[in-house]
């Protein structure tokens, strides 16, 4: 069954890959009541990272929001896999991590990537609110990371 969320990624030339696998001790994504919690995503490829690195050294702004807009499919995935994207109502929070680059102030272009996905998939239901926050490394040497909270009907 094709849903909007679906069509919309189809128009988009986009395709939920499968869900990425944890890289320690927890689930991508689990339900409670209305929402849907998904864990940190990172911009995985066919279960690879397509860049490592810090943002604003060996990463440029628009390759971190790239992988980005990675994490959000991956997230995409992880919510259709655990109740279906035809489920949610509405993405509520969006987390958003950037490995940075001493003296990087950028994280908020780096979240658009996945921010926009979000919006350009779901549309209103995607608009959400969010933090961007610079850290000094994430999991496996990735640029950046995002975490979901989807409420779901």
């Amino acid at each position: 069954m094709t849903t909007p969320a679906h069509a919309r990624l189809a128009e988009l030339g986009l395709t939920l890959p499968s869900v990425a696998a944890p890289v320690a001790s927890y689930v991508p994504a689990v339900q409670s009541g209305n929402h849907v919690y998904v864990s940190g995503q990172l911009p995985f490829v066919d279960g690879k990272l397509p860049q490592v690195g810090k943002v604003g050294a060996e990463v440029t702004v628009e390759e971190a929001a790239a992988l980005a807009r990675l994490c959000a499919l991956n997230a995409l995935a992880a919510i259709d896999a655990l109740v279906g994207l035809d489920r949610v109502v509405k993405i509520v929070k969006v987390g958003g991590f950037v490995a940075s680059a001493p003296g990087f102030t950028a994280q908020p272009a780096v979240i658009n990537g996945a921010s926009d996905l979000f919006a350009a998939v779901l549309g209103e239901q995607g608009r959400h609110a969010r933090a961007a926050v610079g850290v000094a490394e994430l999991p496996l040497g990735a640029p950046v990371e995002v975490e979901v909270i989807a409420e779901v009907a």
